[in-house]
């Protein structure tokens, strides 16, 4: 298993103290701990991520036809991979359809990344994991520069919701070459959208990083809020925080962490969009060309294949 390093364990350690002490953690530290793996993959395989899954399911059904796009070998670079079940559907489909393909799962987390360089390597792909903050423009364009043209570049499973979308995808069309292609997806915004957010499993894996300090519920309250990102119409951010009942004295990293009673950590959020909305994102924000869309059965999710 190859997994060339970017972001090592003692960075992110120092960072998540750091964030801590900042009262807000970015989507990265929701992936690091073994209980936040643990926490993502059983959110991940519950019955409500069906739409997530029936719709990549479509992107794999339909990558004879993306495969045509390409000539001669093609690296697949997905950023967020996770642990890589997304991906493999979609590298089978390109292998079907005669391509030669290289496999470069792109996340932060070592636990998953090692999942998605298995499963790569089960599906007789050859792989290389890029340990990473996709968080980081640095890091895009070395991981992008890690893998030979022509790229097919993945960010599935709104993962693109964990970041601020505006920044993120620029970041990300910015790598594009005219050979290459973007396939990136969003979560459809609707009225049940935010009561998604108290199911059990959600809340468990919205406090997983602070439990695995010893900080539970019952130390205070996780509150989750709906707001509208007033730079476009149509951008919904769901966010949470967990506001301290008590005064909680926390070693995080060597150093020493004192929250006081009533203060406030920020977790991590994610944007949900209208289809209007997020075909505005990526074609006239980030400046993409959407060769094809795809919304599954439910309109719960929306892909869009794009182009320089």
């Amino acid at each position: 298993m190859n997994i060339e390093v970017l972001l090592t364990e003692a960075e992110i350690a120092n960072e998540f103290a750091e964030a801590l002490e900042a009262r807000d953690l970015p989507e990265k530290f929701f992936y690091w701990s073994p209980l936040s793996v643990r926490a993502w993959l059983d959110l991940s395989q519950d019955a409500a991520s069906d739409a997530q899954r029936n719709a990549w399911a479509a992107v794999g059904a339909a990558a004879e036809k993306l495969a045509r796009q390409f000539q001669g070998p093609v690296s697949v670079v997905s950023f967020g991979a996770g642990d890589g079940v997304k991906d493999v559907s979609l590298l089978k489909g390109l292998q079907r359809a005669g391509l030669q393909v290289k496999y470069f799962p792109v996340d932060a987390s070592q636990p998953l990344l090692e999942l998605a360089c298995a499963a790569g390597e089960d599906a007789e792909i050859e792989s290389l994991g890029i340990k990473a903050d996709i968080a980081s423009p640095v890091h895009v364009v070395l991981a992008s520069d890690a893998a030979e043209s022509p790229k097919l570049y993945v960010m599935a499973g709104n993962t693109l919701g964990g970041f601020d979308p505006l920044d993120q995808l620029r970041h990300l069309a910015e790598c594009l070459h005219t050979e290459d292609r973007l396939i990136v997806d969003g979560e459809l915004f609707d009225a049940a959208s935010p009561a998604q957010d108290r199911r059990p499993l959600m809340r468990r894996f919205a406090l997983a990083p602070l439990a695995g300090m010893g900080i539970s519920e019952e130390d205070g309250e996780l509150r989750l809020e709906h707001k509208q990102d007033e730079r476009h119409a149509g951008l919904h951010m769901l966010t949470r925080h967990f506001q301290a009942g008590h005064d909680l004295h926390i070693t995080v990293g060597g150093q020493s962490v004192t929250m006081q009673r009533g203060e406030r950590v920020f977790l991590n959020f994610r944007y949900l969009y209208t289809p209007e909305a997020f075909r505005w994102l990526v074609s006239r924000h980030a400046g993409l060309k959407i060769v094809e869309e795809i919304i599954d059965a439910e309109a719960r999710m929306m892909t869009a294949i794009c182009s320089r």
